[in-house]
């Protein structure tokens, strides 16, 4: 069932995301080389205490997963796409890294995500994650009233299909509240016009994740949680947390820049 959300609400899960979002740039901001990802969760950590938030993803443990989650951030490296588990594993030169937070602040909660290049850039590393965002802009932009979920399925996969990457198969947006995975499903790849009827209240977590060998396959690593792409090639994984309004769509998890 899909709870539409009061302004009331929306603005409690504004004050949420603005935590996740400074938790994100926190964390970009230290990433350098020789950064271990524990430290960055530690970051991460830091954040969520000093606005005494706590962590949606810390101790999560969904159907599919054989263990709680143990960190507060998933950092992703390279081939990982998503769920990565923060390890002893310190960032190199041109490590892409994407980086996914929640927070949940008075009963609520934000969750978003964001993908950059550790040191020196690869230019296919910063098509790639330039591409994300454009997804995610392109799936915000179709988060309208009177649209539907395909329309932004469609958004955001017609994006990634036309730069020749791939989309991991069943994995992509959901709904967002109380609890970090509400109704709906949010694909990221779809029909135009098809699917549930976005009305105000609605609250989505629109994350894009893109594959840059172009295939839609991929594998779950030995601590029960990473999802990597089968062929090796790098990924990217972005998201905000938005609002359906009726004045258009709302971000709620904004980052400042770094």
């Amino acid at each position: 069932m899909v709870e539409l959300k009061t302004d009331t609400s929306i603005d409690a899960m504004h004050a949420a995301g603005q935590v996740v979002g400074r938790a994100l740039t926190a964390v970009r901001k230290a990433a350098h080389v020789g950064v271990s990802l524990l430290e960055l969760d530690e970051v991460a950590r830091e954040v969520l205490r000093e606005a005494g938030a706590s962590s949606p993803f810390l101790g999560y443990r969904p159907s599919f997963a054989t263990t709680p989650f143990p960190a507060v951030i998933c950092a992703s490296v390279n081939d990982a796409i998503v769920h990565g588990i923060p390890t002893a594993y310190r960032l190199r030169d041109g490590d892409l890294l994407s980086v996914d937070c929640g927070a949940e602040l008075d009963g609520w909660v934000g969750d978003s995500a964001v993908s950059f290049v550790v040191g020196r850039p690869r230019p296919a590393d910063l098509r790639l994650i330039e591409t994300a965002e454009r997804a995610l802009a392109a799936g915000i932009e179709a988060a309208v009233a009177g649209n539907r979920v395909g329309d932004i399925a469609h958004a955001v996969g017609r994006v990634c299909r036309t730069a020749g990457y791939g989309i991991p198969h069943g994995f992509g947006g959901h709904g967002v509240g109380r609890r970090m995975h509400e109704d709906p499903d949010v694909p990221n790849e779809g029909r135009p016009g098809r699917g549930l009827p976005l009305r105000p209240g609605m609250v989505l977590a629109i994350e894009p994740m893109l594959i840059a060998g172009g295939e839609d396959t991929y594998y779950e690593a030995s601590d029960g949680w990473t999802l990597r792409t089968s062929d090796g090639s790098r990924a990217a994984h972005t998201e905000h947390t938005v609002a359906i309004t009726d004045s258009g769509p709302r971000i709620l998890t904004a980052r400042m820049p770094v």
